[in-house]
């Protein structure tokens, strides 16, 4: 009767293992096939709807900034375009000849500048403009428009170094940049400014010798015109991609944005060229008894 009794229980636990794994087996194959009927599925639709960015942001410290910077130091727009060339980047980076410099300096070339991208986007405004109101009001509504919708956000980012890049809205007559706010930046830290659209007060930004890159003058203010999309995100800029992070370099040749992670090996062969470029003018400014200046030293 004890054998019988044992048999009985020994038969009832291989049941309920049996169902245990039986179980275990059917949740595990429930879990995969959803797992793979999610993925064929594809991305989740709700949080697309929502709005991704599908180009993460690098972020470097400030001492990996300067470690970059230095090694960019006195190089040109065509000493780095040859630096792209050499790491398989032709024609990479090159923005388009109608950004240009608003001012250029040919005695010590303080239109030139190397900094670390910084981005941010304006886009044009489909809100309604402005009717036509008292002046406290006017002023309140302008007052609004900067605080709420067409705000700096990246002035935080900007540090020691800093070459802030904007995409704008180029058919616009507005000038998101002016004689204050890029003194503003300056002060900051800003080494200069890349615009795919326009600035105003431009006379004022010549005399007070801020780099600054742009296709044309722009009249407008920004309230009633544009609108802050985002900021260091990537951007497009004088038709080339614009990295948070990458490297700026701007000249009387136009501007040259070097990818961060391509920025020493192209340093490195840009310092060579200028090096054999200097020395080569150097020989030829004694051959015709020139002074040297600030190209050759």
């Amino acid at each position: 009767m004890a054998r019988s009794s044992t048999h009985t229980r020994t038969a009832l636990t291989l049941i309920v293992s049996a169902g245990l794994v039986a179980f275990v087996w059917t949740w595990m194959t429930t879990e995969a096939n959803t797992a793979i009927a999610q993925e064929s599925a594809g991305p989740n639709v709700e949080a697309l709807r929502a709005g991704k960015n599908l180009m993460p942001t690098q972020v470097y410290t400030a001492e990996q900034d300067q470690e970059i910077l230095k090694l960019f130091e006195g190089l040109r727009v065509a000493d780095v375009s040859d630096g792209m060339d050499k790491v398989g980047l032709t024609n990479t980076g090159l923005m388009s000849p109608e950004i240009h410099a608003l001012w250029k300096d040919t005695e010590h070339f303080a239109h030139r500048f190397i900094g670390i991208a910084v981005t941010a986007r304006y886009v044009p405004t489909n809100r309604p403009p402005a009717t036509a109101m008292g002046t406290e009001a006017f002023d309140q509504w302008v007052s609004n428009w900067y605080n709420e919708i067409s705000t700096e956000p990246f002035v935080s980012l900007i540090r020691k170094g800093t070459a802030l890049v904007l995409d704008e809205a180029p058919d616009s007559d507005v000038g998101s940049i002016g004689s204050n706010n890029i003194m503003s930046w300056r002060a900051r830290g800003c080494v200069g400014v890349v615009t795919n659209a326009t600035a105003r007060d431009t006379d004022e930004i010549i005399t007070e010798k801020v780099p600054l890159y742009f296709r044309r003058p722009g009249r407008g203010i920004r309230p009633g015109r544009n609108e802050i999309e985002s900021v260091n995100r990537p951007i497009e800029c004088g038709g080339v991609l614009v990295m948070p992070g990458d490297v700026i370099v701007a000249d009387g040749d136009g501007v040259i944005v070097v990818p961060r992670a391509k920025a020493k090996e192209v340093a490195a062969h840009a310092q060579a060229v200028i090096e054999g470029d200097k020395a080569g003018r150097r020989g030829l400014y004694q051959q015709l008894g020139l002074p040297e200046d600030d190209s050759v030293r």
